[in-house]
């Protein structure tokens, strides 16, 4: 149907729905059943036994596949068999981490799904936007995502921005009205509001017209479905890294297959070894365990309030170097609180958090009962008459339902123990003169209980202070005079230079008969009470985190649209604001070119009054001087910023669905210490993963060299084929995933952010890994000469004592590649998750040398228990001997 061409009664009735109370729950269902769901199809996913078979298409596991069938053509059964469980196995394991990161992925899909407001039998519900229906109304306002495509039926000031579709960036203003253009395309229509585009401004309402692949999204699903998950720039560099490495394992492992047959082994048994060394030395599996860690840290991340929408972003947070952040709910609680109340030349202070409604009275650091003071007690009970804001509790924490200045004086009038119902049985409210901008005022006459009437008065402090003719001093009613006067604006501009807001309080009793009529009459020749200054106070974890970041190397910036008083004392309580620190406000920033900005980004901690533009000047400039920037925001016009950022971060509570969209993380709590939290785990997990792939590598190099040496030497082959592939399956699966999931050192949040041109093996990294590895073929190959030299007639136990000792080595420095100082350095249980694989490989290893069904398999025999301390003083010198050399270097 064209619903572009109709009235609006017209479509109301085509669709069979109310514009005024919405769709039957039971009729929601019904189209559920037609339509279907409001989602895009996601295009054919791999099936669970692709995904399974694709684990086994790598060349090199190929290769001895083929390798595994000529085996059992010649007879060698056995060998033939246990290959193909080890392969299978490995593709089980690899199966279930791909398996594993595509639920983490999609969980993270799910969680940050846009909401719709929608209205159902004549209630507006919240709802995830796939299941709304047609014939659904919808309410939207700026900043909101359109949920399907409406036909417009309430338009105020309503724009709404199509690029999506159309590809013009500029908003197109929408209306209710019927078209006349017989043909218009999707920018042209004007009383239709499309899925997936941008509230701009205004608001509106529409009823659901498409859903689904119906909608004009539909038509360029195929773009989505065929869109590629976007690699880090990490797992790029690990995936060159591995193509280096599979080349020099290769060069390797053809070099051990010609030396070995050059020194007369069999070329069969060569292949086979060598094919073997390969398929355990290539770490084919890095970049896959690579998307497993960083999916691993988007889980933990969830639990700690934040949801990762774009992978790259959890490797970036580690580079962060400057922090911008918002302060109104960011930083501070977004609460306003009444912290000091002036009267009569007397000031009292309150406590208490945010809305909760305890607190106590205190004057000149001495405690006092509020309703024992006549003056308090009347500022507080006038401040809670002349109000229309309410309290309520909902998921065992106080929330407000009005203005938050308002919401300010109800509190504190609570924390004296006044209450509305009770107050309203003294007080009856007979008229009111509502808030205005202009007389920024609002008057309610009231009536108490002996029948007395009153005007009672609240608004800014200097219009209040010029319409008083009178005050309340020492509990008594005075002249205003000049003096009074000045010590009144005295008292007000020192609450505000604490950059408290004041709300001022005035009174007149007036006749019973007295009828007033306008606000003039009301607001004139009044008493004046008091003032109750508020701020919204500062999150109490965030003063800790901005001090954390500071040690991390990370400066914390301020952004707010605030005044700069208010801005200023909030950075200088929280340990933004130092003595060198610079404040700039909008004014002189738009006076500015990003180049005049570069020349002193360095020296601002705050910048105040700016508008959301000014925030993309900040960030241009913070990157030109090399920073890699975390920006966060909430509104529509925060969004080119955010997206700008190396790291856009959005508010969940507060931030608008555009915000979202263009940010890599959403703040579930709006807290600036989560984004403190975010920054600790990328760097956590950013070490975790350089910690496996020195494990890995280091390993790889040992499983290499061991064969090498013995090859340059004459040696028999110290590791059958079985055997290296049997070290591959128990060493590199569960530890190194295990390291994965290691928790930060005590000083990842202690020195400066990682550059974003860091190379893997910075840090010496690749020293270790060459060492360790050198160390670890070493002591292999002594263990096996030692038996073998022995007795050379028990080849197969010699073998197997070299197996037991790159297993044990292999299994020790694990717990060395925890830190990038030594094994000494940290608890070796700190990580229950390795202590556990450990043992598990450990496990995997005794029953092939033990259990005799499996002996002729691995080629294995029984190990004594005195060989045992050969094989545990060997594997333990390349761990403990390097840590004996850091201990020396720590001591000098």
């Amino acid at each position: 149907m064209k619903f572009h061409e109709m009235e609006i009664k017209q479509v109301e009735k085509a669709l069979e729905t109310d514009f005024s109370s919405g769709l039957l729950q039971e009729e929601v269902k019904q189209r559920v059943k037609k339509y279907g769901y409001n989602e895009l199809d996601e295009g054919e996913k791999q099936s669970a036994l692709l995904l399974f078979f694709s684990q086994f298409k790598d060349f090199m596991v190929l290769v001895l596949l083929a390798a595994t069938l000529i085996s059992g053509l010649l007879g060698e059964y056995i060998d033939a068999i246990a290959i193909i469980a080890i392969v299978l196995i490995n593709g089980i394991l690899g199966f279930y981490q791909e398996r594993r990161a595509e639920k983490s992925l999609q969980a993270l899909k799910e969680l940050s799904a846009p909401q719709v407001n929608v209205l159902r039998e004549g209630k507006w519900l919240k709802v995830p936007s796939k299941e709304i229906v047609v014939g659904d109304i919808l309410k939207f306002t700026s900043g909101d995502r359109i949920g399907a495509d409406v036909r417009i039926i309430d338009s105020k000031s309503l724009e709404i921005e199509e690029s999506a579709l159309t590809g013009e960036s500029v908003p197109v203003s929408k209306h209710i009205e019927k078209l006349t253009n017989p043909n218009p395309g999707i920018g042209d229509m004007e009383n239709i509001a499309f899925m997936g585009t941008m509230i701009t401004r205004g608001t509106g309402m529409g009823v659901v017209i498409a859903t689904g692949m119906k909608t004009a999204m539909g038509q360029i699903a195929d773009l989505l479905q065929n869109a590629e998950s976007q690699e880090t720039p990490l797992q790029r560099r690990l995936e060159q890294l591995g193509k280096v490495l599979i080349s020099v394992a290769l060069v390797l492992t053809l070099l051990v297959v010609v030396i070995g047959v050059i020194q007369g082994h069999e070329l069969y048994e060569m292949f086979l070894a060598g094919v073997s060394l390969a398929v355990a030395a290539i770490p084919e599996g890095l970049p896959a365990i690579v998307t497993v860690a960083l999916s691993l840290g988007v889980q933990k991340m969830i639990k700690k309030n934040a949801i990762v929408r774009k992978l790259p972003a959890v490797e970036t947070l580690g580079c962060a170097s400057v922090i911008c952040s918002d302060k109104t709910g960011t930083m501070t609680q977004n609460k306003m609180t009444v912290t000091h109340l002036w009267s009569g030349g007397h000031t009292w202070t309150v406590d208490g958090v945010g809305y909760q409604p305890q607190g106590e009275f205190y004057r000149d650091e001495q405690r006092v009962q509020p309703k024992e003071e006549k003056a308090l007690q009347q500022m507080l009970i006038f401040g809670m008459l002349c109000n229309h804001s309410d309290l309520n509790m909902k998921d065992e924490e106080y929330v407000l339902d009005g203005d938050p200045t308002e919401g300010a004086l109800l509190v504190s009038a609570m924390k004296a123990g006044f209450n509305r119902p009770k107050l309203l049985e003294e007080f009856t409210v007979i008229n009111e003169f509502p808030f205005d901008s202009s007389r920024k005022m609002m008057s309610i006459h009231v009536k108490d209980k002996q029948g007395r009437h009153f005007i009672v008065t609240k608004g800014a402090p200097d219009v209040i202070l010029g319409i008083c003719e009178s005050i309340l001093w020492n509990d008594k009613t005075q002249a205003l005079v000049k003096d009074s006067r000045q010590k009144v604006q005295s008292a007000i501009d020192h609450l505000a230079s604490q950059a408290l807001r004041t709300i001022a309080i005035a009174y007149k009793p007036i006749s019973s008969n007295t009828m007033i009529l306008s606000e003039m009459e009301a607001e004139s020749k009044l008493t004046f009470i008091g003032v109750q200054g508020m701020i919204d106070p500062p999150r109490p974890e965030v003063k800790a985190a901005v001090k954390e970041c500071k040690e991390a190397g990370i400066k914390t910036v301020m952004i707010t649209g605030d005044h700069v008083i208010t801005a200023k004392a909030i950075a200088a309580q929280l340990g933004i604001l130092s003595k060198n620190s610079k404040v700039i406000d909008g004014k002189a920033l738009s006076q500015m070119s990003v180049q005049e900005l570069e020349d002193i980004v360095e020296d601002v901690s705050v910048f105040a009054r700016v508008s959301p533009e000014h925030k993309l000047k900040i960030v241009n400039a913070l990157q030109n001087r090399g920073h890699v920037v975390a920006m966060t925001g909430d509104g529509v016009n925060d969004a080119p910023a955010i997206k700008a950022a190396d790291i856009g971060v959005a508010m969940g509570i507060t931030g608008t669905d555009v915000a979202k969209e263009a940010s890599a993380l959403v703040l579930l709590d709006d807290n600036f210490a989560t984004i403190k939290a975010a920054i600790t785990e990328g760097r956590n997990i950013y070490e975790n993963i350089r910690k496996f792939v020195r494990y890995l590598l280091a390993s790889n190099v040992g499983e290499i060299l061991v064969m090498l040496f013995a090859m340059i030497l004459a040696l028999p082959l110290p590791l059958v084929p079985i055997q290296i592939l049997w070290v591959n399956l128990v060493t590199d699966g569960l530890p190194a995933m295990a390291l994965g999931l290691d928790r930060p050192e005590e000083n990842v949040m202690k020195r400066g952010p990682r550059s974003p041109n860091e190379g893997i093996f910075s840090r010496g990294l690749g020293w270790k890994v060459v060492s360790r590895g050198f160390l670890i073929g070493l002591v292999t190959l002594l263990a096996f000469m030692f038996v073998y030299h022995n007795d050379p007639s028990q080849l197969q136990y010699a073998q197997t004592v070299a197996f037991a000792t790159l297993v044990m080595a292999q299994l020790i420095h694990v717990f060395d590649c925890r830190s990038e100082k030594s094994v000494l350095s940290r608890n070796p249980f700190g990580n229950q998750y390795l202590v556990w694989a450990v043992i598990s490989s450990l496990l995997l290893v005794l029953v092939v040398i033990y259990y005799p069904p499996l002996q002729p398999i691995f080629h294995t025999l029984p190990i004594a228990a005195r060989d045992w301390l050969l094989i545990i003083g060997m594997s333990s010198i390349p761990t403990f001997l390097l840590a004996g050399s850091f201990l020396l270097r720590k001591t000098k």
